[in-house]
């Protein structure tokens, strides 16, 4: 089943993309497929021991289901400055 969900890059994500979010249609079955499906896609560097995600708002589990409609978060390791 597909799912439409608006994705938030941050920091070197943010960079690689070009863009801060985008609306994604997806049939990934859990967060962890989304973001490989993502990182071929776009070429993202960073694996995904490297990164948090949250959906709607809230830390998720890698293993947790896309739900159509969600905004969700991929956030790699802020560097100190």
């Amino acid at each position: 089943m597909m799912a439409v969900v608006t994705v938030l890059y941050f920091a070197s994500l943010r960079d690689t993309r070009g863009l801060a979010s985008e609306q994604v249609e997806s049939s990934a079955p859990d967060l962890q497929a989304l973001y490989a499906e993502l990182q071929s896609r776009h070429g993202f560097s960073l694996p995904v021991n490297r990164l948090r995600v949250a959906m709607d708002g809230d830390f998720a589990g890698w293993g947790d289901g896309v739900r159509d409609g969600s905004e969700i978060a991929f956030i790699p390791p802020v560097s100190g400055g």
